[in-house]
């Protein structure tokens, strides 16, 4: 089996099966409750720069767990946020890695910083490696997480990208039948919600899926550049003959909410949170769940820049937002999956009904696509292909 055949597959031991039973054989059960405690001496002062994902403030706003880590070892918290891996990385490059003690990249993105030195080797004595449940964290390795032997980047959350729907205007739709062919009917005019970069992905899943057009279930995207270009070519093609059902493009969890709430969309490609929370918050009617081609999966991780001025306080917080408890209050409220051992068993009956909306049976995890490792050419070519359906 080639390295790409084995990444691409990496996805399999995620099964909700393995990721319980991994927290539980690890002693999940033993960390709950139990107090922050340093594996070995600490900064009690200073600062920690995070910066992270937009829609993870609502964990580490006021009161939650920024006081928390505060209270806690003593060390400030200075937040900064962004809407997308490009925006992290283009803010790192510039500053040659510096400015920010902690930030969370996702992990098949890890070659674009490796390539230009901006993250730092993590010290695996400096954290409490078996907090983080063991399948994700031996799996990490194979979609990115070590460069040249050395684990840059630690799993610290996971999620998928599926399909939200108003099920009153989509009576018809159900896990088991959901397709993302579904998204692309002729008569959807402007109800579709759509991130370009990802839905050329899944569209490629579809037509492998149907036979159109082939391409190892959307492995030949990073097989040569050949290869990725044929199935981009295709898929573009495809969309922009059917670009009237789009109603509108999303590149961040604020704008993908909008386009249900605001823009009409009555379906669409969407983070889990975007369904989760429009399904919690908003209406009922609203789902999300798995299509039949797989759910794109991603893993999101913490990860210290090359130029991290607050070393040790960056391994404290990492610590502590990899507790059982402060993983629960995370997945709480964001609708991800934290993979800190333990959290699933703090999590409220509100998130636990999210989850089996979203992944009805095992079946439905063990069938994801997880996100490789980035090629060198694949960014630029999806860019190229973004553009063309962008602009079309």
């Amino acid at each position: 089996m080639s390295e790409i055949d084995t990444t691409g597959r990496a996805g399999a031991m995620f099964c909700r099966r393995t990721l319980l039973g991994a927290a539980a054989a690890a002693g999940g059960a033993s960390l709950l409750g139990a107090p922050f405690v340093a594996k070995r001496a600490r900064a009690s002062s200073g600062t920690v720069n995070v910066f992270a994902w937009g829609d993870y403030v609502q964990t580490f706003n006021e009161g939650g767990l920024s006081k928390q880590f505060t209270d806690k070892t003593g060390i400030q918290v200075q937040l900064s946020t962004y809407g997308s891996n490009d925006e992290l990385e283009n803010k790192l490059r510039a500053s040659g890695g510096k400015g920010f003690d902690i930030v969370f990249p996702s992990v098949d993105t890890g070659p674009n910083y490796y390539k230009d030195g901006l993250l730092a080797p993590i010290d695996e004595s400096k954290f409490k490696v078996d907090q983080v449940i063991p399948s994700i964290y031996k799996s990490s390795v194979l979609l990115g997480a070590t460069h040249r032997g050395k684990r840059h980047l630690i799993p610290f959350d996971w999620g998928t990208e599926a399909i939200t729907w108003d099920s009153e205007k989509h009576p018809d739709l159900a896990y088991g039948n959901l397709s993302y062919g579904d998204m692309w009917k002729d008569d959807l005019a402007k109800q579709v919600a759509m991130r370009q970069k990802s839905v050329l992905v899944s569209l490629a899943l579809y037509l492998d899926a149907i036979g159109e057009v082939k391409s190892d279930r959307g492995m030949d995207l990073v097989k040569s550049e050949e290869e990725s270009r044929r199935v981009f070519e295709a898929a573009t093609k495809w969309a922009i003959a059917k670009k009237d059902v789009i109603g509108a493009y999303w590149n961040n969890a604020t704008e993908a909410t909008s386009a249900f709430t605001d823009a009409g969309c009555t379906i669409g490609q969407t983070w889990d949170t975007t369904g989760i929370l429009l399904h919690r918050d908003t209406a009922p009617k609203w789902r999300y769940s798995m299509p039949k081609e797989g759910g794109l999966a991603w893993t999101d991780t913490i990860a210290i820049p090359a130029g991290a001025e607050n070393v040790e306080q960056a391994y404290a917080f990492i610590d502590f937002m990899l507790t059982p408890e402060a993983g629960a209050v995370f997945s709480n409220n964001t609708g991800y999956n934290s993979c800190a051992v333990g959290a699933d068993q703090h999590l409220s009956e509100e998130n636990k009904a999210a989850f089996a909306m979203a992944y009805p049976d095992e079946a439905a995890v063990d069938n994801l696509w997880w996100w490789p490792p980035q090629t060198p050419f694949f960014a630029a070519l999806r860019t190229e292909y973004v553009e063309k359906l962008t602009n079309a």
